[in-house]
């Protein structure tokens, strides 16, 4: 598993820059993604994929401890779908 810091410093190696300029990139780069989708834009980089907000409808679910039914209200999610060049890739 990769996390943040693998990224940072993976991204300061790949492009020969401290990681102090690394993580102000890749945390640069987050910021506008959750910008952009807290602002209802969606953000698509083409090879990689399209990240979008989707708005999931309310539902009824099953407390599992008590058997109850619940309401479950509707809400936004982010969603993330891969593109062609990354499915070709993993796979």
């Amino acid at each position: 598993m990769m996390n943040k810091a693998d990224l940072i410093e993976a991204v300061a190696i790949k492009c020969d820059i401290s990681k102090l300029a690394a993580q102000r990139a890749v945390d640069a780069m987050i910021d506008t993604i959750t910008n952009a989708l807290q602002n209802g834009k969606e953000v698509q980089l083409l090879g990689f994929g399209t990240f979008s907000v989707v708005e999931r409808a309310a539902r009824k679910g099953r407390n599992l401890r008590t058997n109850k039914s619940i309401d479950i209200p509707a809400r936004k999610v982010p969603k993330f779908v891969a593109g062609k060049n990354l499915k070709d890739v993993v796979e």
